[in-house]
């Protein structure tokens, strides 16, 4: 089975973390901060917080920028469930704008008419989190402009993007929003093994989310209310949480970022290639944005299924039969069950589910071969030329 996403181990990678597993520090050592100095410096972002997930990463950023009770998050429907689920832990109500029908991502003219709207209804968001889909930069400049009318701050879900850029700069930079996601899963375009990072250009937000990661707990002198009692002292100044990342886990952060901007560039090629093999089938290949040069974490197809006699889920399944390891990015969040229970229902955003009725990701990794793709592309062909005949 050719994977939808696979990681890449070197043997300096393992050298990496054998180092660290023979050292004194198996967490809270050097390697965390030199991860973190690592990504900062490429994306050009000031501060960098590694943490255990990106999940934790967004659960602290919406904290940091003080999302709470009464408190509204917007995001996009076509997201992993975490990008609206980090405004449910912090007691927030969650909403979601429409996508755009071209780029998949969070659509700013969506997003200003649902602003116009909540702003006579008294219920504008707080946090905007826009997710780069795939890898692809949203709308920053026309979703920061919105952010600077209506008041609310933004989050960077890049959880899919790093290594991308918008408008020549790195996607972390900042230029756009109050905090950006990472994510360092091992499907992603570079792995900790689990892992996330938040990064901002906020000394303030900074400051917070280290203190959120680590219990509330704080060694620095100026944030207690009292003179330390002695070299061993700590104080709990805030409710935190244990979203630490390990050493083993920096030491491969670092491994792996020496290598960043080759696994975006074989994806590129990668991209270019599908784009051409693909070409005069039943289908839609991704549109890539001028402004962005996306970190393809994801290559998804989209199905002209009034050209195909198969259905969406033949062909998937017809491309798992054939050893494709198809996967579907992403079930719209606001048709999941606990989403429904809040009011949510088939129809609230018809782009997103129009979308989820015919997008398949296909294989994308920076050590696929060209046989490998081929392979693919093959299954494809197949796919959609053919009905099983239990579906006929």
């Amino acid at each position: 089975m050719i994977p939808y996403g696979r990681q890449e181990i070197t043997e300096a990678d393992i050298e990496a973390v054998v180092t660290v597993l023979k050292s004194d520090f198996l967490t809270q050592g050097p390697m965390v901060p030199r991860f973190e100095q690592a990504v900062a410096t490429h994306v050009g972002a000031r501060h960098a917080l590694a943490v255990n997930s990106a999940t934790s990463a967004l659960h602290i950023a919406c904290l940091a920028l003080g999302l709470g009770e009464g408190d509204w998050l917007w995001t996009t429907p076509v997201t992993f469930v975490a990008s609206a689920n980090c405004g449910l832990y912090c007691g927030a109500q969650v909403d979601f704008v429409d996508i755009d029908p071209v780029t998949y991502n969070l659509c700013p003219v969506a997003l200003q008419a649902k602003l116009e709207v909540a702003e006579r209804e008294g219920r504008l968001p707080k946090v905007v989190v826009a997710v780069h889909l795939c890898g692809q930069p949203c709308d920053m400049a026309a979703i920061h402009a919105l952010g600077q009318r209506y008041g609310f701050r933004i989050i960077e879900d890049a959880s899919h993007a790093i290594g991308g850029k918008y408008k020549g700069d790195y996607v972390g930079s900042g230029a756009f929003s109050d905090i950006t996601v990472f994510s360092f899963h091992p499907v992603k375009i570079i792995t900790t093994a689990e892992g996330g990072m938040a990064l901002t250009n906020d000394d303030e937000l900074a400051q917070r989310m280290a203190l959120l990661r680590s219990h509330g707990i704080t060694r620095d002198a100026e944030l207690m209310t009292q003179a330390p009692d002695g070299l061993w002292y700590y104080q709990q100044v805030d409710l935190g949480f244990n979203y630490r990342m390990t050493e083993l886990q920096a030491a491969l952060g670092v491994s792996q970022m020496e290598r960043l901007d080759q696994f975006v560039a074989r994806r590129h090629q990668l991209a270019r290639r599908y784009d051409e093999l693909l070409r005069g089938l039943p289908l839609l290949t991704p549109w890539q944005h001028p402004d962005s040069y996306s970190g393809l974490h994801l290559y998804v197809i989209r199905l002209r299924l009034d050209q195909i006699q198969a259905s969406h889920r033949q062909v998937f399944e017809s491309l798992r039969e054939q050893g494709i390891g198809v996967n579907l990015h992403y079930i719209p969040v606001h048709t999941q069950p606990y989403y429904q229970q809040m009011g949510f229902k088939a129809g609230d955003f018809p782009q997103a589910e129009q979308y989820y009725a015919e997008a398949i990701s296909l294989p994308m990794f920076q050590t696929m071969t060209d046989v490998q793709q081929d392979d693919v592309v093959a299954a494809v062909n197949k796919a959609v030329k053919t009905v099983k005949a239990a579906g006929a």
